[in-house]
Order: structure tokens, then C-alpha cells, then sequence
């Protein structure tokens, strides 16, 4: 794990790099970029907010983006080792630190390597052009005649050698990167595209301090919060006096409906906030709505027509059909719940947070103290389990609460399953019409699309209101109003544009304001649902046409990468085998995700006891094209666990809730998929050197969702249209079927 810089050692033998805009390239290959420095560098164009060259040998690498498992601190490492031509294991780094990382703001939308990757590859490659001017400068040789190993720069003519950390140990040199400088081509590239080893996983296999959790520090004491019984209730009364007598309890901090309590152990402070639950009284919230669904449709919305294409005159259409599908609230599921590390002192706060947001949050608990944002320091670690908005940024502020009332102690705070449950913000539930206009040969003429779904945006984003402490203090912070921000394709309306060829489409989103259930980014974000409805429809459409469902996608397709993506998952499946075995189905999902990320197609094989009515995936094949790939191994994990977490959902996972209180609680309220469930998979990877860097970690739930749907339909007949996909709903789907409802 990366050790923080004090400011001494940030000073002490520090690289700062920036070229005047008439900088030469060294390198014999590079060719001017038109545009400026690309991604997150334009935003930091200082190299020195990026590198750290130490008068001791090591190199430090700065990023603001953070390592949530989707291994992109290994990628980075690849590159910055490449262009700088140091080993790996020279390299350290330095992540989500509010005070000494570049701001590149939330690592969130598979962003991470188009706009940090093809950041650290060119500030990497500048710094690595200006070292070899300074050696030629040093060793009186022209600069292409020096070659260049971990480090040192030589000249093979003279035998004289210099290093990067003789050049710059102790040195300032104010330049800034102007992305001039070309990156090395691929022949010449040690680490990048080949797989290596990820970084932060030794730590975590053999047991050291790798999560937030892990964390013990100096002076440290534990801090719970206790959670209203129901979402909306307010805090009338409570007695502490029973709770500050109970033996190691260091403080009861009360404001407004925010309670909490500070022990001197984790069991100690458990016992005091089991006790102070009993002790306090409450008034109950508005009712919530037990079907999501209804509620949803009978709202009042924000409508928004994000495409409005219409067809040129040409055949009219012989038939119509149409369909609705349902995603349920989901949770992030993170295997180790929420925490946090805060410490006050006269210089302000420190937090440790697993945030993914780690900028935001730091600005937002500033707000939320009253402090200006440059005394909040936080400091990103990793957390045992999330993509999205989970319960991370709540425990950051409930820490910082805690520690503001006890001064010069690090307070440390645990959730509680119960609490992760219960008080995260969860994966909006979401509806989506489909109906499409065809021809005689069933390829679409007029497509129409709707869907409805709250926020799927709520992270701190610098505002209090957005911290779940925050709404409940005396003087209580308002939540932002929700927003479907960003542009079509952003957000709830994640990949409802299709990225098929349809003469006519009209795609509008109904966006819901209300919030009668916390609800904020979940992996993804509205891609699964919207996904999930269109590849089911396409299969409806295929088997009305009577139409093999992948020769039904190609024809529809125009974008040649998508095809091959298709195709090449479809070949690695056996798609063309005629061999079939009884309650045994195959089913196909695709998707660009986001329409300009990385292609990914899904094909699942599976299995349905009769009788039971369980559903099992026995196989798995996909496939994908991220553009250029700079670690195979970390690209088709990210892709794999997609897969797998999309299965989870698909066949078990759904918040369960009456009109008072949350009722997933557990994982035995809120089964995920196990082990022996996992079915086998096999990834395969199309690679495109010299094609931009194309975000995949959130690009196969979607595919995968839709996959298992038309392979249930495969093998049952059953077209099942709302998630998950459970023995329950498959029975009553045919119960209904022999009804002939």
C-alpha cells in the first residue's frame, strides 16, 4: 500500500516538469499531437503533480484516480514504467490524496484509463524526453545517441552514464507537459500489453494492512452510529445517561437526529450503540412504497426526448410489437461494510476513507464542519468490496462527526451489516417500455423506447446534503435536488440509445425526482436495465421473425467492431452448433457501453430444473473490445467479475421492504451468488494497439442480464421480462403460460 508524502519528503528531491510549447521531441519516433496534453492533463498540466523523481533512486507516480479491485494502479504502473524506462519494481504510488495527488475527480464510468491512463503515459513520456535533454546537456552528446535502462542514461560511445535521480535529486524545474511528445510505439514497450502480477493483491492474500478496515493507528478509539428504524424517522428523545455510565465509553454525541457513541474498544462501542438504540425514541417517516414499479409509473416526471429520429418515407410497417421490463433496488453487496478512520486536531481533520470520491467527499465534510476545504486531508484505502456509491462517504462523514466531538483521537468507524443493508444507497429501480414498428422481414423501421427511474446520481459531489449525517444534524444540510446529469447516455439513460441502425427512433427518459428510497450509482448505473430491455427485445423481435438471434443483431449493425465482437463471441460459444440437450437453453447479449466504450457480447448457456424451476448457468463465453489493451490479465478479470456480479443480479438479488423499514438485512434476506454457482467462463479479448483506451469495467452487466433472460426463454419458452430471475417468478411465469394469461 502507498505511504503519504509529508510535505518535507513531497519537497525534498522533487521532480516538477513542464515543457514551453517549442519543447523538441527527443525520441526519434514522435510526431506533435494536435489538441494539447490528452485526458486528466489538462486539467494538471504540471508533470510534477503527476511524478516525484527522489534523490534516492525511487519514482513516484501520482494519481488521483484509486484502485477498487478493477487493478488500474497496475495499468498505470505499465505505462509510467514503459515511457520512462524504469523497472517496475522502482516505481511507487501514490493515490486519492487530497493533498498531494492531482485531482482527476470521481474513479467512476470505466473513465479511468481513457482519461488517467492516457494521462500517465504522456506526462510520462515528457518527463522522460526532458531527463534525455538534460543528459545530453550534462554529458556534452546528442540526446539520440543516449540509451536509456531503469533509469540511467548512456552513452555508448564514451561510457559515460547519468541518472534520472543525479539529474533532478533536489532540483525544481517548472515545466508543464504539452502532449508534443509521442508515446513509444508498441515494439518497444517492455510491460505494456503483456500481463503483470497486480500490485495491491500480495498485501490482501497474506493477511497485511491493505483495506481501510485493517487500519489501526495511534491513539485510536471505535465509534458507532445508531440508525433510525425506517428511512425518514426523526430522533424525539433519548436517555444517555445509562449508556455514558457503561464501562470504556469515552463519549454519547447527540445533534439533532445524529447519535453516535465513542468507546475505548470496537466491542465496547457495539454494546453502548446496541444499548442506545433501546433507548431512544423515534417518529416515524412517510410510508414507503412497497412496488417500486407502480410507484414509479404513477409520478410525476422530467421528461426528456434524448433521441428524436424520424424514418424516411419507405414501406409501411406489417406488424408491431411491444414489451416492459422491471430491474428491482439492488445493493452494492460489499463483502466488508463501510469504514472510516477521522482524527481532529488544531490543523483540522484527517480522514482514511475507501470513497470513491475521494476529492468530493473531502470538500463536502468541509462544508458539512464548517472548515475551509484545504484543513480536510483525505486519504484514499482500499475497501473490501464496491463500484458505486456505497456506504463509504456516509461512514467518512459519520468518523469525521465522532472525531470533532473527541479531539486527538483517531476514531474509527465500523458499520454493521445492518447498517450497510439498510442505509446505503442503493441501485434505483427502474421501468422501461419497448415497442418497435417492423417490416415484412421483421428488421425494425420504427423503434420506440421509454424509460422511468430515479436518480442514479447522489454522491457527495462537495454538497453535505448528499451525506447521510449530514441530513439528519440539529441544523440539518437539505439534499440537492436529484438530477439525471450529464448528457444522453449518462446516467439513468446509460445505453438507451441503441447502437443499432433503426431508420426511426424516439428515446425518452421519464425522470423521477423523488426519492421515497436512497438511490445513487450502482455499477453501471442505467446501462444494466436499459440493456438488459433492449437485447431482450431484439430477441423478441428475432424469434417473431423467425430469425436466428446473432444473424438478427449483424444485420442491424453498422459499426464493423461491434460485428466482430458479436462474431467472435458467438464462434468461441459454438453459436452454430445445432447440438441441443433437454431444459438446456443459449442466449446473446450486446453492447457498446456508454455507445462509445469498450464493445462487449455475452453468450450464456444454462440449465432449468423442471420441476424446481431453478435456473443455472452451466457456461459462459464473452467477448470484448476495449481498444488498446495494457493488461490482458486485469482487462478480462474486470470483465469476468462484470459477468458474474450481472448473474448474481440477475437470478437472485432485489431489496426486500414493507411499507415501514428495509427488510434485507442479512445476506440470508439478501442471498448473492455463491462459489458452486459460479459457472465456468472463458474471455476473449480483441486487441487494438494504437486505439484509444476504451473503459470495460462496467461493460458486461448489461449483456450478461439480457443473456440469461433469452437463454431462459430458449430453454422454457417463458419470455420473463422482470429481474431477477428467480424459481419463484419462473413459476408463476408458468403458471401463468398454462393459464394462457
Amino acid at each position: 500500500m502507498s505511504t503519504p508524502l509529508g510535505r518535507r519528503d513531497f519537497l525534498q528531491g522533487a521532480l516538477v516538469v513542464a515543457f514551453s510549447l517549442a519543447a523538441p521531441a527527443v525520441r526519434g519516433a514522435n510526431t506533435s499531437r494536435a489538441g494539447g496534453p490528452p485526458g486528466d492533463l489538462q486539467k494538471h498540466p504540471a508533470l510534477d503533480a503527476w511524478l516525484r523523481i527522489g534523490a534516492e533512486g525511487r519514482v513516484t507516480l501520482k494519481t488521483g484516480k484509486v484502485e477498487l479491485g478493477q487493478g488500474i494502479l497496475t495499468a498505470f504502473a505499465q505505462l509510467c514504467a514503459d515511457e520512462l524506462d524504469i523497472e517496475l519494481s522502482r516505481l511507487d504510488i501514490l493515490s486519492g490524496d487530497t493533498r498531494h495527488s492531482p485531482n482527476q475527480g470521481t474513479t467512476a464510468g470505466s473513465m479511468s484509463m481513457p482519461e488517467g491512463g492516457s494521462a500517465v503515459r504522456a506526462v510520462s513520456a515528457e518527463a522522460r524526453a526532458l531527463l534525455v535533454r538534460l543528459a545530453s546537456e550534462r554529458l556534452g552528446v546528442p540526446g539520440g545517441r543516449l540509451q536509456v535502462r531503469d533509469g540511467t542514461l548512456s552513452d555508448p560511445t564514451s561510457g559515460e552514464d547519468v541518472t534520472y535521480w543525479s539529474l533532478v535529486g533536489g532540483k525544481a524545474l517548472a515545466h508543464e507537459a504539452t502532449g508534443t511528445v509521442s508515446p513509444k510505439p508498441a515494439s518497444e514497450r517492455r510491460y505494456s500489453g503483456r500481463p503483470v502480477p497486480r500490485r495491491e493483491l500480495p498485501a490482501r492474500v497474506t493477511g497485511e494492512t491493505a483495506f481501510v478496515q485493517d487500519l489501526r493507528p495511534e491513539a485510536l478509539v471505535h465509534g458507532r452510529v445508531v440508525r433510525p428504524p425506517s428511512p425518514g424517522a426523526s430522533l424525539v428523545a433519548v436517555d444517555t445517561a445509562p449508556v455514558e455510565a457503561l464501562p470504556g465509553v469515552l463519549k454519547v454525541v447527540r445533534d439533532g437526529s445524529f447519535l453516535g457513541v465513542i468507546a475505548t474498544h470496537e466491542w465496547r462501542a457495539h454494546r453502548a450503540a446496541t444499548r442506545l438504540a433501546e433507548l431512544a425514541r423515534w417518529r416515524p417517516g412517510e410510508p414507503l412504497p412497497v412496488d417500486p414499479h407502480a410507484w414509479l409509473l404513477a409520478q410525476r416526471t422530467r421528461d426528456t426526448v434524448i433521441r428524436d429520429v424520424a424514418r424516411p418515407e419507405g414501406p409501411a410497417p406489417t406488424r408491431t410489437l411491444e414489451a416492459s421490463y422491471r430491474r428491482p433496488y439492488l445493493l452494492h453487496g460489499s463483502i466488508g461494510p463501510s469504514c472510516a478512520v477521522a482524527l481532529w486536531t488544531d490543523e483540522g481533520l484527517t480522514v482514511d476513507t475507501h470513497s470513491q470520491s475521494v476529492f468530493e467527499t473531502a470538500a463536502a465534510i468541509a462544508r458539512m464542519l464548517g472548515l475551509p476545504p484545504e484543513r480536510v486531508w483525505a486519504r484514499h484505502h482500499g475497501g473490501s468490496g464496491c463500484y458505486g456509491h456505497n456506504g463509504a462517504d456516509d461512514v467518512a462523514a459519520d468518523a469525521a462527526l465522532l472525531a470533532r466531538a473527541l479531539p486527538g483521537q483517531s476514531v474509527r468507524v465500523q458499520w454493521s451489516r445492518q447498517d450497510e443493508h439498510t442505509w446505503e444507497p442503493y441501485g434505483p429501480a427502474m421501468v422501461t417500455k419497448v415497442r418497435a414498428d417492423v417490416d415484412a422481414a421483421g428488421d425494425v423501421l420504427d423503434w420506440r423506447y421509454e424509460l422511468w427511474s430515479t436518480s442514479h446520481g447522489t454522491r457527495p459531489g462537495g454538497q453535505p446534503g448528499n451525506l447521510l449525517a449530514a441530513t439528519t444534524l440539529a441544523q440539518p444540510f437539505a439534499m440537492p435536488a436529484p438530477r439525471n446529469g450529464g448528457p444522453p447516455n449518462y446516467a439513468a439513460d446509460r445505453n438507451a440509445l441503441p447502437l443499432y441502425a433503426f431508420p426511426g427512433q424516439r428515446v425518452t427518459t421519464h425522470f423521477v425526482t423523488a426519492l421515497p428510497l436512497r438511490s445513487s450509482s450502482l455499477r453501471g448505473l442505467g446501462a444494466h436495465a436499459n440493456v438488459f430491455s433492449i437485447e431482450s427485445f431484439m430477441d423478441e423481435l428475432a424469434h417473431a421473425a423467425n430469425v436466428d438471434p446473432l444473424a438478427y443483431r449483424l444485420r442491424q449493425l453498422r459499426d464493423p467492431r461491434a460485428r466482430d465482437v458479436l462474431q467472435k463471441a458467438a464462434e468461441r460459444f459454438g453459436w452454430a452448433s445445432g447440438t441441443r440437450r433437454p431444459h438446456h437453453g443459449r442466449g446473446l447479449g450486446f453492447a457498446r457501453y456508454k455507445n462509445l466504450a469498450s464493445y462487449c457480447a455475452v453468450c450464456l448457456e444454462v440449465v432449468v430444473e423442471p420441476t424446481t424451476h431453478a435456473l443455472r448457468v452451466v457456461r459462459a463465453v464473452l467477448a470484448a473490445d476495449a481498444g488498446e489493451i495494457v493488461n490482458p490479465d486485469g482487462l478480462a478479470h474486470q470483465l469476468e467479475g462484470g459477468l458474474i456480479q450481472s448473474l448474481s443480479w440477475g437470478l437472485k438479488e432485489a431489496v426486500q421492504y414493507d411499507a415501514q423499514r428495509i427488510l434485507s438485512r442479512d445476506w440470508s434476506t439478501y442471498p448473492l451468488l455463491t462459489f458452486s454457482e459460479v459457472p465456468p467462463v472463458e474471455v476473449a479479448l480483441i486487441d487494438r494497439p494504437g486505439e484509444p483506451f476504451l473503459g470495460a469495467g462496467e461493460a458486461s452487466q448489461g449483456p450478461t442480464a439480457a443473456a440469461l433472460a433469452n437463454a431462459l426463454f430458449d430453454a422454457t419458452g417463458l419470455r420473463v421480462r422482470a429481474l431477477p430471475l428467480t424459481p419463484e417468478r419462473l413459476a408463476a411465469a408458468r403458471a401463468a403460460q398454462g393459464s394462457g394469461q
